[in-house]
């Protein structure tokens, strides 16, 4: 009895291990199914927490730095557009640079620097375009990640102190005949000015570093020759005559124009009488230069002038992919409307159609004299590299 009791029960309890198997397994996959249930809201989190850091508060190792070189005539608007772009793009920093855009151009091809440009801005599509040309013959590839883009525009003006304008340009135009006679004269007594005035002092850039400068002998020379540049008629004796005088009387010319204007500014009518020099910088110190001198000085608009545009493109050599993404970021950044109104504001006039005198403390809606938002005058096209190249080579022969 007590064995078929045993063996009963032990059957019932055999009995019902598959169905204590079925209840263990489907407790088993319920937690199974919660723990990965609970696995993929963290995941969901995480990964949402993850895209707003990403989007708010950058990860210093995903911060990228992005070095633009740029022409010394655009230092004080991309300085103070540094803070909105990287507030606008909380992953990059910009890192700027600056030389004449000459140098800028040999020493980006030379590798003379110690930092690798991401963007190059010089003053000129015409420098841009030396770049270009130089790195293909050098190197059989490309040096540009994208066709270069127009930033902003000047034009080559004169200036003067308002008094000695008066006596040097007796008519109110920039003649550089008359600025070669006082150079021939050497004082001010001699062309009719005072003789406490002593002697007469210009000043332009160096044409083997800065692009003002080349600028300046091109149209100096042109309007000598009375037509077109010709590496011929640069070569003329009246030409190196001419060159030799202007050497001799221009001490230690300055790599760049904001330079040039900020030594004008400070030597005052006794050491610097007149120059030739970007419209740009000429409107954006002109209050210093009354504030520094107790009264502005004059602004004379060559005709024919040349009008620059700085020109930026992104380089390749030691540029990845994402670095020469976050410069075209900021190159788009430079050309909407909002920066090209602050590009107004520092004097250069935009790339997009803006009143120039609309503009909310625009220079030309503040009287500065001789300052014209649509001056009467002939441009006439940037000379070209041959012709540049030989202005370079008298400049240096010259004695």
């Amino acid at each position: 009895m007590l064995v078929l009791t045993y063996i009963h029960d032990r059957s019932v309890i055999m009995s019902l291990i598959p169905f204590c198997n079925i209840a263990m397994t489907t407790h088993l996959n319920r937690r199974t199914q919660s723990a990965a249930q609970q696995r993929s809201i963290f995941s969901s989190v995480g990964i949402i927490l993850v895209s707003t850091v990403l989007a708010y508060a950058p990860i210093p190792g995903l911060n990228r730095t992005i070095t633009i070189v740029s022409g010394t005539e655009l230092q004080e608007p991309l300085q103070a557009l540094k803070p909105r772009f990287e507030q606008e793009n909380p992953g990059i920093q910009l890192d700027l640079r600056f030389q004449g855009s000459q140098e800028l151009a040999n020493r980006y091809l030379d590798d003379k620097n110690d930092f690798s440009p991401t963007v190059l801005i010089p003053a000129n599509s015409e420098i841009i375009q030396e770049i270009g040309d130089r790195w293909r013959t050098q190197h059989s590839s490309e040096p540009f990640y994208d066709q270069p883009r127009s930033i902003a525009k000047t034009i080559l003006v004169g200036i003067s102190w308002q008094e000695r304008g008066k006596v040097l340009f007796p008519n109110g135009k920039f003649e550089w005949h008359r600025v070669e006679q006082a150079m021939q004269a050497g004082n001010w007594s001699a062309i009719g000015g005072q003789s406490n005035w002593g002697s007469f002092d210009f000043a332009i850039t160096d044409p083997l570093r800065s692009n003002s400068g080349q600028l300046s002998l091109s149209l100096w020379m042109q309007a000598k020759l009375g037509g077109e540049l010709t590496s011929s008629g640069l070569t003329t004796p009246g030409i190196q005559s001419l060159f030799s005088l202007i050497k001799r009387s221009i001490y230690q010319p300055p790599r760049s124009s904001d330079i040039l204007l900020q030594e004008f500014i400070a030597r005052g009518p006794n050491d610097a009488d007149a120059a030739t020099v970007y419209e740009s910088v000429v409107l954006h110190r002109w209050q210093q230069s009354a504030t520094t001198q107790g009264k502005p000085y004059q602004i004379y608009y060559l005709n024919p002038s040349i009008e620059t545009i700085s020109t930026a493109a992104i380089a390749r050599r030691n540029v990845d992919t994402p670095t020469a993404e976050a410069g075209r970021k900021f190159i788009d950044f430079l050309t909407q409307p909002n920066q090209q109104s602050t590009f107004i504001q520092f004097g250069f006039r935009p790339i997009v159609n803006q009143d120039l005198t609309l503009v909310p403390n625009s220079p030309w809606s503040q009287n500065i004299p001789g300052s014209e938002a649509n001056p009467s005058i002939k441009i006439i096209p940037t000379p070209n590299r041959q012709s540049i190249d030989e202005i370079q080579r008298q400049w240096e022969r010259a004695n």
